[in-house]
């Protein structure tokens, strides 16, 4: 016997798919499941953690960006590792922390655990939380979803070029969060604009499964990247590089100041180091100005580098002096602490002898606290 759909049927069918498929949308925007769906990893569980953040566009690196922090954490080593048998230090900052053009093994992360340190008569193990781009406030929130990993220590390295309020968030991991950059706003009250136009607030429709189709496939490609990431520990590819320059223009401006018109501290989110601490709490902070290329070629007695003219430098580090020690911070300035021929394609990207420099110096200060 055939069986056989009328017209009539058909169109039923089709009716009670596209309700259901409506409703299925409606209850998804909702609910907003993308962020649980980021806690649940493969990593620390089928495969190892990963040693830093997710970062990168290259397959080739089992690696991609991503904006869900759920599921970024949910990836990291840091995620695995319970107990009291460590002290328990996180490294925050640019993409300097993270390792642009560094492997695993050569960042500052992996250096000071080589180091062997002890803090509080335990093993100090240091977990890599930088992330690319910079933005102090990009850093307040990792810093912010970090703490509930109970830190025993925070190395907090920043640099000029991670301050500027206009800059703050620029940074798409920044933008991609609104909720969270709100929130910080409001309860640091941080001199940031909550409304900036910046600061991407998902439509009813972006937030459906379907808008949402591209957030659950990053959530899906990363957790397949982990077996390849597991087995060959690749996680960013090495392309030919610009090296930083070393000659410039006559030219001393720092995004619209200059030496006639220069930066107010109320120009730099010193506020958000401020909240920084707020958020440690009684867990001590080191904070350390980070090392930066210093030039020696055509206009070098204008600018130290391509991102910073001297006065604009020399003025911030000044500020930083000052509020250091009105604030009681533990403050660290390894500005000149690396030599030049030690950078890479940035005035503060290091070569893996760079990193070690660094760490030592940042060892040789944790050991002396």
């Amino acid at each position: 016997m055939k069986f056989r759909l009328s017209w009539r049927s058909l169109i039923r069918i089709a009716l009670k798919a596209t309700a259901l498929f409506i409703l299925i949308n409606i209850a998804f925007a909702l609910l907003n499941p993308v962020s649980a769906l980021g806690s649940l990893s493969i990593y620390n569980l089928l495969v190892r953690g990963r040693e830093r953040l997710p970062y990168g566009e290259s397959p080739a690196a089992y690696n991609l960006s991503l904006y869900d922090l759920n599921t970024m954490f949910s990836s990291h080593e840091i995620n695995g590792r319970r107990g009291d048998d460590e002290t328990r230090v996180l490294i925050i900052g640019d993409s300097s922390v993270w390792g642009i053009l560094l492997e695993n093994a050569d960042t500052l992360s992996s250096c000071l655990n080589d180091a062997a340190l002890t803090l509080n008569d335990l093993p100090a193990r240091l977990y890599n939380m930088g992330y690319p781009t910079m933005s102090a406030t990009k850093d307040l929130m990792l810093l912010d979803e970090a703490m509930r990993y109970d830190p025993d220590l925070i190395v907090w390295l920043v640099t000029l070029e991670s301050l500027p309020n206009s800059e703050q968030l620029a940074a798409p991991i920044a933008a991609n969060n609104a909720p969270r950059i709100r929130d910080l706003i409001s309860r640091y009250e941080l001199n940031l604009d909550p409304n900036d136009a910046r600061l991407i607030t998902p439509t009813f429709a972006e937030s459906t499964l379907v808008g949402q189709r591209r957030a659950m496939a990053d959530w899906w490609r990363l957790q397949l990247y982990g077996f390849n990431w597991a087995a060959t520990g690749i996680d960013q590819v090495f392309p030919e590089y610009t090296p930083r320059s070393n000659d410039f223009e006559a030219d001393t401006t720092w995004y619209d100041f200059d030496e006639t018109n220069p930066f107010a501290e109320s120009d730099l989110a010193l506020d958000v180091i401020d909240a920084g601490m707020a958020r440690a709490g009684d867990i001590p902070v080191l904070l350390v100005n980070e090392p930066i290329f210093i030039a020696d070629g055509v206009n070098s007695d204008l600018r130290y580098n391509f991102w910073y003219p001297r006065w604009a430098y020399n003025q911030y580090r000044a500020v930083m002096d000052e509020r250091a020690a009105e604030n009681n911070w533990h403050y660290l300035d390894l500005w000149d602490a690396v030599s030049p021929s030690e950078f890479t394609d940035s005035p503060v990207h290091l070569t893996p002898a760079g990193s070690r420099i660094l760490c030592e110096r940042i060892v040789e200060q944790l050991e002396n606290d």
